[in-house]
């Protein structure tokens, strides 16, 4: 084992995270990880991904890359090698546009000139049209017909009103039935109680309410994984910082929460604030019981 790989080996095994686990965060495939913590780089594919992979390896554990490549630098190997044809490819690429958009020079007055030709054909036909539709003589049959109808001026007498008619009034009932004071049901108080404490892991009750819904806050950067307690796996991955994910586990009796960054995580049930029994324990593990 190099001394790179034994110095990330042992910050991964400090902050409690297994090589599955760091696996999820980094998405980097486990055996390239286990190559990176013996030394043998020949595994990975080109200097490049050695050096990519090594740096999200740190971060993942909270460490510096930039201080870790300059620490052990004669063991992380160098990407100008592999550079190299990536920067040559890009100088033919460049030199070869040029050729591409002569031809779309070239190219662009035919197509003006198709383009005024269709233009002037619109116009032509619009025209012509107009011009059968014109009466030659200019005279205007509308007019004529206008000055041969006759207009009704009078207007229809109105019925004479019946002043004789007496106005209906509409009996009021003298009783009024008095409403019964309608019963307001009990609201629920969601309650979120301690039950008990041992070391990192922590177990909470939630009572008084009919839903159970989790939210999970990343102040900072953070990864959280939440199974159910059958052991059935809902989240497990990296949250990135000011972003948040929301979770009902209404059907749940159970939810088994593990915090990796706790002072970086906020965890609201319900729209409540979870409260750490102790916020610099890291990582933490949070059971939740739902009694309905």
């Amino acid at each position: 084992m190099s001394e790179l790989g034994n110095r990330l080996k042992q910050e991964r095994e400090e902050k409690n995270i297994s090589l599955d686990d760091l696996q999820a965060i980094t998405k980097i495939q486990k055996r390239y990880l286990i190559g990176i913590e013996e030394g043998n780089y020949s595994m990975i594919p080109g200097n490049f991904y050695v050096r990519a992979f090594i740096k999200q390896y740190a971060e993942a554990v909270n460490l510096n890359p930039e201080i870790i490549f300059e620490e052990y630098k004669n063991e992380v190997p160098s990407t100008y090698n592999d550079d190299l044809p990536e920067q040559l490819s890009r100088v033919k690429t460049h030199k070869e546009l040029p050729k591409t958009a002569s031809k779309l020079l070239e190219l662009l007055p035919k197509l003006l000139t198709v383009a005024v030709i269709i233009v002037i054909a619109i116009v032509f036909w619009i025209w012509k049209q107009n011009a059968h539709v014109a009466d030659p003589n200019n005279n205007d049959p509308v007019t004529d017909e206008v000055n041969d109808v006759e207009y009704e001026t009078a207007e229809k007498p109105k019925p004479e009103e019946n002043k004789n008619e007496e106005p209906v009034v509409e009996k009021q009932q003298d009783s009024q039935v008095e409403a019964e004071p309608e019963t307001k049901p009990e609201e629920q108080v969601q309650k979120l109680t301690v039950k008990e404490v041992n070391g990192g892991a922590t177990t909470y009750e939630l009572t008084g309410t009919d839903k159970f819904e989790l939210e999970v806050i990343a102040k900072g950067r953070t990864w959280v994984g939440i199974k159910n307690g059958k052991n059935k796996s809902f989240f497990g991955a990296e949250i990135p910082q000011g972003e948040s994910k929301v979770n009902d586990f209404t059907a749940e009796s159970e939810i088994k929460v593990r915090v990796g960054n706790v002072p970086g995580t906020d965890l609201k049930i319900n729209g409540e604030l979870l409260k750490y029994e102790d916020t610099k324990k890291t990582p933490q593990n949070i059971t939740i019981i739902y009694n309905k």
